[in-house]
C-alpha cells in the first residue's frame, strides 16, 4: 500500500461517515424512518442494497474456497438458491409488502395467536437477531482480519478494532437510510473493483492471460460449470442435492425461502408491491448473472500463483499462520495488483464490510427494537427512545460480532454451519402462507429438531454420517418431525387465519395466481441462468454452448416477460 492506495482508502470511508451523518436526521424522526426509509424507498435503490449487501468481505473469499476445493461447479451450492430468490420475487414479496408490518417477525402474531405465537416472536427475534446475525457478522469481520493481515500486515485485534469503529459510527448515525444510500455507492465500486482483480490477474506473468489460464491442467481439472456426471460421488453433492433439495429445505440469511431477513425488510420498506417485486428481481438478476465470474477468475487464477496451502504460508509469512486456508488465497491476489488499483479495490473491499454489517446491524437492532423491546417490555416507548435504543441495541451487536470473528478461522465454516442448522425448515417457510393448518407449534418443532440435529451431527458424533447424506438426513429428520406436529395438534386460531386471508389476497384471488407466479419464477429463473452461462461459455470461448445458453435465456426470458403482462393486465 503507497501514498495513493492510503489516500483512496481513507476518502472511500470518509464518504461513507459523510452519508452516516448527512442522513442521520432523517433517520432519526422515529422507529419507521430509521429501520425502513419510511417505507418510501424505490425498486433499483433497494435491489443495489440487497446486491450490495450479499457482497461483503467473506463472498469472494467463500467463491475462492469452493473453487479451490471442489471446482467452479462447487458454485452450485449458492447458486441453487436462484430458485428461492425468484419464488419469493414472484410470490412473496407482494405478500410482505401487503403485510405492512415493520419486521418480517412480527407476521408470526398476524399469523398464529394467543401466547405461544407472542413467544414465538420473542425467541425468533432473539435467534434471528442476536445469535445467528453474530454469527454472520462474525463471518463477515474474519474475512476482513484475513484481508487486512494480508494487505496492510495488522493483526486481528486491530482490524476488527478499526473496522468495527468505523461501521458502528455509521450505523448508529445513518439508520436504513444511511444504508442503503451506501450501498448504491458501494454496487458501482465493488463492480468495477471485482473486474480489476480479475483483468490483473491474468495478467499475471504465471497465468499468461485467459489462453494460459484455461490451457493450465489445474485449472482445466476445475473450470468446469457442471460436476463429472460418471462420478456420482461429484454430481450427487454438488449438483443434484442443491437443485431438488436444498434451495426449498434450508433456510440461509438472504436467501430465505418465502423471504425473510434483511431481504424482507428491503421489501417492507417499497413504495408499493411492484416496487418489492423490483427490488428482489433486480437483486437475483445482478447477484446471479452479473456478479459471480470475475470472482470465479480470479479463483481460478490463484489456482497457479498459489497452487496449495504451503505455497499461501510462504507468500504470506507475516499473516497469523491459523487463519491462512484457501480462501485467503483471494487476498493474497491482491498483493500483486499495482498502486492505485491496490488501493481501489481495498476500497471497494472496505465499502463492501461496511456496507454488509451495517445491514446487518439495522436489521438486527430493529428486531431488538420491535419485537423485543416495544413488544414486551415497553410498549408506550416514545420514537425518540426507540431510536436510541436501536443505537445503543446497535453497538453491542458489533461487539459480540467482533468477539466471534476472533474465534473463528474459516469462512466456510459458517456458511456450512448455517445451512445445517436450517436444514428442514425451508418447507414450513414457504408453505406456512398457504397451507392454513400449519401451527406456531409447527414452527417451534421445525426450530428445535433442526437445532438438535445440527448439534448431533456437527459436535456430538461427527463421524457418523458424512457428506451429503448428513444434509439429506437433516432435511428429512426435521421435515418429518414438523409435518408431525402440524397434523398432530389443532390448527391456528380461525380468525387470525381469516384476517390474515383477507389482508394477502385483497381483491385479486390469490390461489387464482399463484401457477402463474410459479410459472414466473420458473421461466425467470432459467433467463438467469442462461445469461451466467453464457457469459461463463464465452469466457470459456466455447461458441456453441454460448448460443445454446443465450438462446435459453433470450426465450425464457421473452416468455417470462409477455406472461408478467398478462398477469398485470388479468389480476392487477
Amino acid at each position: 500500500m503507497e501514498l495513493i492506495d492510503w489516500m483512496i482508502v481513507g476518502g472511500f470511508m470518509m464518504l461513507t461517515l459523510c452519508v452516516g451523518l448527512w442522513t442521520s436526521r432523517k433517520a432519526a424522526v422515529d422507529s419507521s424512518s430509521y429501520f425502513l426509509g419510511s417505507r418510501n424507498m424505490p425498486w433499483w435503490l433497494l435491489g443495489m442494497s440487497m446486491v450490495a449487501t450479499t457482497f461483503s468481505t467473506d463472498t469472494p473469499n467463500l467463491v475462492t474456497n469452493i473453487v479451490r476445493t471442489n471446482g467452479v461447479a462447487g458454485n452450485w451450492s449458492w447458486w441453487c438458491f436462484l430458485l428461492t430468490g425468484m419464488v419469493t420475487t414472484f410470490v412473496y414479496a407482494r405478500l410482505w409488502r401487503r403485510l405492512g408490518v415493520t419486521t418480517d417477525i412480527e407476521f408470526y402474531e398476524k399469523r398464529y395467536a394467543g401466547k405461544a405465537a407472542s413467544f414465538l416472536r420473542c425467541f425468533r427475534g432473539i435467534y434471528l437477531g442476536i445469535f445467528f446475525n453474530v454469527m454472520i457478522m462474525g463471518g463477515v469481520t474474519l474475512a476482513a482480519i484475513k484481508i487486512g493481515g494480508v494487505i496492510f500486515g495488522v493483526s486481528p485485534v486491530a482490524v476488527v478494532l478499526i473496522a468495527g469503529l468505523v461501521t458502528v459510527v455509521f450505523s448508529t448515525a445513518g439508520g436504513f437510510l444511511g444504508v442503503l444510500i451506501t450501498d448504491m455507492i458501494l454496487f458501482f465500486t465493488a463492480m468495477v473493483g471485482a473486474v480489476l482483480v480479475a483483468w490483473f490477474a491474468l495478467d499475471h506473468p504465471a497465468v499468461g492471460g485467459l489462453n494460459g489460464l484455461l490451457d493450465n491442467p489445474v485449472v482445466a481439472s476445475k473450470a468446469s460449470i457442471f460436476p463429472s456426471f460418471s462420478d456420482p460421488s461429484s454430481y450427487i453433492p454438488l449438483l443434484i442435492i442443491p437443485l431438488t433439495m436444498q434451495w426449498w429445505s434450508a433456510w440461509y440469511p438472504g436467501s430465505e425461502p418465502g423471504g425473510g431477513g434483511y431481504a424482507a425488510q428491503r421489501m417492507l420498506a417499497a413504495k408499493n408491491e411492484k416496487h418489492a417485486i423490483g427490488a428482489s428481481a433486480f437483486f437475483n438478476f445482478a447477484h446471479y448473472a452479473l456478479r459471480p465470474w470475475p470472482w470465479i477468475i480470479v479463483a481460478l487464477a490463484s489456482l497457479v500463483v498459489f497452487p496449495d496451502i504451503e505455497s499461501l504460508h510462504r507468500a504470506l509469512p507475516h499473516v497469523e499462520p491459523s487463519i491462512i486456508g484457501h480462501d485467503i488465497a483471494y487476498a493474497a491476489m491482491l498483493t500483486l495488483l499495482p498502486t492505485g488499483i491496490l488501493g481501489l479495490v481495498v476500497a471497494s473491499l472496505v465499502c463492501a464490510y461496511i456496507s454488509t454489517i451495517s445491514t446487518h446491524l439495522n436489521w438486527g437492532a430493529s428486531y431488538i427494537v420491535n419485537d423485543l423491546y416495544v413488544r414486551f417490555l415497553k410498549p408506550d416507548a416514545s420514537a425518540k427512545n426507540q431510536v436510541l435504543v436501536g443505537r445503543i441495541a446497535t453497538v453491542i451487536l458489533m461487539i459480540f460480532a467482533c468477539i466471534v470473528a476472533l474465534l473463528l478461522e474459516d469462512a466456510l465454516q459458517i456458511f456450512r454451519l448455517l445451512l445445517t442448522v436450517g436444514a428442514g425448515t425451508g418447507l414450513l417457510f414457504l408453505l406456512r402462507w398457504f397451507w392454513m393448518r400449519i401451527s406456531v407449534w409447527s414452527e417451534i418443532s421445525a426450530m428445535i429438531v433442526s437445532f438438535l440435529v445440527a448439534i448431533f451431527m456437527e459436535v456430538i458424533d461427527p463421524e457418523m454420517i458424512q457428506g451429503w447424506e448428513r444434509f439429506v438426513v437433516s432435511v428429512a429428520i426435521t421435515t418429518v418431525s414438523w409435518i408431525f406436529v402440524t397434523l398432530l395438534v389443532p390448527p391456528a386460531s380461525q380468525g387470525a387465519v381469516d384476517q390474515l386471508k383477507r389482508e394477502l389476497t385483497g381483491s385479486e384471488g390469490l390461489a387464482r395466481v399463484i401457477r402463474l407466479d410459479l410459472l414466473l419464477a420458473l421461466l425467470s429463473s432459467l433467463a438467469i441462468y442462461g445469461m451466467l452461462f453464457s457469459i461463463g461459455s464465452i469466457i470459456y470461448s466455447d461458441l456453441i454452448d454460448f448460443m445454446v445458453w443465450l438462446g435459453i435465456a433470450i426465450v425464457s426470458g421473452l416468455t417470462a416477460l409477455f406472461l408478467w403482462k398478462y398477469r398485470i393486465n388479468k389480476f392487477s
